[in-house]
C-alpha cells in the first residue's frame, strides 16, 4: 500500500475536517483539480502518511493557512487577454461613465493584478475619481499582497506589452516606481481600492455593482457551485450592469442565463430587466 498517495476518500475526509474546524467549504470545488493540488502539497511537505497530514491540518492553524494558499488558484496577470480590456475601454466604460458613481467587484482577485489593470483603464477614461474597486479572495495571504500593490519588476515587460495591446494611452512605467527587483504602483490607483477576504461558497452579497469580474475562477467549481455563485452575482449586480467571466467560462447553461445578453465576442454579459 502506497502511503504517499492521497485517495479520493481521504480527500473527502479532509474536506469535512476543513468545513467543521475552520468553516471553509471546498466540497463543491472540482474534485480533480483539488486532488491534484492536495497531492502536490502532501508530497512537497514530506508527510509520512495521510494520518499525519490530516492531524496537522486539524491542529495547526499556521499550516492550515499554508494549505489554503497552496490549493486555491492564484494565477493572474495584469491586462491578461488584451482584447478583453480593449472591449472594456471601447464598449463598457463609456456606459459606466453615465453613472454618478461606479462600483466594480473583482471576485477571486488573487494578488490583485486585474484590479490594478481596471484602475489604470478607469484613470485613462477619466473615471477613477468617481469609482470604487472591490477586490476579494478566499485567501487572506494573497489579499495582503494585493493591498501593497508591489509586484516583481521582472513581470513589467510582459504587463507593458499587454497594456499596449489593450489600447493603453500612456507609458506603462508611469504607473509604478521601480526599486531593485520590485515595482510599487501609484497611490492614486490604490486609494480607490478596497481589498477583503470573501468566500464565494458561503458569504453573502455586500453591495450593488455596475460591473462584476470573476475571470478563470469558476472553471475550478463543480456545476452546482457555479450555479450558486452565479445567483450571488445576479443578486449583487444592478439592472443593466455587466458580468465578465474568463475565456473558458460561460453563462450559457446557468440558471440566470435568461436575464443576460452577451456583449460582442468577449465573455461579458449585460443584465437586462426581464427574462427573454
Amino acid at each position: 500500500m502506497d502511503t504517499h498517495v492521497i485517495k479520493y476518500e481521504d480527500l473527502e475526509l479532509l474536506l469535512g475536517d476543513l468545513c467543521t474546524r475552520y468553516g471553509y467549504d471546498f466540497t463543491e470545488y472540482s474534485r480533480a483539480s483539488l486532488h491534484r493540488r492536495v497531492q502536490r502539497l502532501f508530497a512537497l511537505d514530506n508527510f509520512s502518511g495521510f494520518a499525519e497530514f490530516r492531524y496537522r491540518l486539524q491542529h495547526d492553524n499556521v499550516y492550515f493557512r499554508r494549505f489554503v494558499e497552496e490549493i486555491t488558484v492564484n494565477v493572474t496577470e495584469m491586462l491578461r487577454d488584451p482584447g478583453f480590456y480593449r472591449t472594456l475601454r471601447s464598449t463598457i466604460l463609456p456606459v459606466l461613465a453615465t453613472y454618478p458613481f461606479i462600483r466594480i467587484w473583482h471576485a477571486g482577485c488573487s494578488t490583485g493584478e486585474e484590479v490594478y489593470s481596471m484602475a489604470i483603464l478607469l484613470k485613462e477614461a477619466g473615471l477613477l475619481q468617481k469609482s470604487l474597486l472591490y477586490g476579494t479572495d478566499i485567501n487572506p495571504h494573497v489579499i495582503e499582497k494585493a493591498r501593497k500593490g508591489i509586484f516583481p519588476v521582472s513581470q513589467m515587460q510582459k504587463y507593458s506589452e499587454n497594456y499596449i495591446q489593450s489600447g493603453g494611452l500612456q507609458d506603462f512605467s508611469s504607473y509604478y516606481t521601480a526599486n531593485y527587483h520590485l515595482a510599487k504602483f501609484d497611490s492614486s490607483l490604490t486609494g480607490k481600492m478596497i481589498f477583503s477576504t470573501h468566500n464565494l461558497v458561503s458569504d453573502f452579497s455586500f453591495n450593488e455593482f455596475q460591473l462584476i469580474l470573476c475571470r478563470n475562477v469558476l472553471i475550478y467549481f463543480e456545476r452546482e457551485l457555479q450555479a450558486k455563485v452565479f445567483k450571488l452575482f445576479d443578486y449583487s449586480l444592478e439592472n443593466f450592469g455587466y458580468l465578465a467571466l474568463g475565456s473558458k467560462e460561460s453563462l450559457r447553461f446557468s440558471p440566470i442565463a435568461g436575464r443576460y445578453r452577451q456583449v460582442g465576442k468577449e465573455k461579458i454579459w449585460r443584465k437586462i430587466n426581464e427574462p427573454g
